[in-house]
């Protein structure tokens, strides 16, 4: 097991990995879609980084509560319910139909009634979950490294988190996207979105953009021109002049195909000090969003928190 802070994470050398993780989290989150009032934003369906994994947290199922947790730590998915029930299934090499089929087939064990759309989101095109045979790739040590990168990640962000009086969410996993984030909102509401998003209805789109926000977060790569992992910014709408922004570190871009600020991971990750790098980031793209955008920051705003320090009033 990897115990680095920062681990390595080549793109070409876990893909397969990648692949099919993303297909095994898109299952289980399903599950807490299908078992979870809806939120604004879809914030119900996320999972969250914990000190082993990924976990759905809570989950009410009929007077009782379920939770799913991926341990990267010893590979294997737990499936517990608030009764003392559990099912394990051991993380390794298998097709996602049978990683669907073992956590349907748990879930009944458990009790807990729960049906799922089989088709993943975000993928246009792809297999059924109960039909994909192709993806079956587990490199327990890369997808510890995975999580070893969310983890750092995660620390970080909730530290810029603490920095915003306004709304904001938590930072929250989502399995569609396949990517860590934290939004912050100005309080005013947005232009309708326009949707087009691939394998994402129209209305989740506009709900979700239905006030201005300024994101940021982690992306493991995939597709399309970032075939490497990256942290990135962006607005909704996006305020003119934003893409000529000066933003921090020297190794930060605007990608135009995006439409979003991008940081390569390994910049981060190679830095002198890899939290102030990723720390710089998320503020100057802020500030560009904030700014820009004309936010009302004397309000929104207020200083990083830290332990034992109530905030000044």
């Amino acid at each position: 097991m990897s115990s680095e802070r920062w681990p390595k994470l080549d793109y070409a050398a876990w893909k397969d990995t990648k692949d099919t993780l993303h297909l095994w989290t898109q299952i289980v989150g399903k599950v807490r879609l299908a078992l979870t009032p809806w939120m604004n934003h879809s914030w119900h369906v996320t999972l969250y980084v914990n000190a082993r994994g990924l976990t759905t947290g809570p989950m009410p199922c009929g007077g009782r509560e379920a939770q799913i947790d991926f341990d990267f730590i010893d590979h294997v998915l737990w499936l517990r319910t608030s009764d003392g029930h559990f099912r394990q299934i051991v993380l390794r090499p298998m097709p996602v139909a049978e990683f669907y089929g073992e956590v349907m087939a748990a879930l009944k064990a458990l009790g807990v009634t729960v049906k799922i759309s089989p088709t993943p989101n975000a993928s246009p095109g792809a297999v059924p979950f109960d039909q994909d045979t192709a993806h079956a790739s587990y490199d327990a040590d890369a997808a510890n490294r995975f999580w070893r990168v969310l983890l750092a990640t995660n620390e970080v962000l909730n530290h810029f988190r603490t920095a915003f009086l306004g709304k904001v969410s938590p930072v929250h996993f989502f399995w569609g996207s396949f990517d860590l984030a934290v939004t912050r909102f100005s309080g005013r509401k947005a232009p309708i979105h326009p949707g087009g998003v691939p394998a994402l209805p129209d209305d989740v789109a506009r709900e979700a953009y239905s006030h201005e926000v300024s994101s940021a977060g982690f992306w493991p790569g995939g597709g399309g021109p970032v075939d490497y992992p990256a942290f990135y910014s962006y607005a909704y709408p996006a305020p003119a002049g934003f893409a000529a922004a000066t933003v921090k570190p020297a190794a930060a871009f605007f990608s135009q195909e995006l439409g979003e600020f991008l940081l390569p991971y390994d910049a981060v990750r190679t830095a002198a000090a890899p939290e102030v790098a990723l720390m710089a980031f998320l503020q100057s793209t802020y500030d560009a969003a904030a700014d820009l955008g004309h936010w009302d920051r004397a309000v929104l705003e207020c200083a990083l928190g830290a332990p034992k320090k109530v905030r000044p009033i």
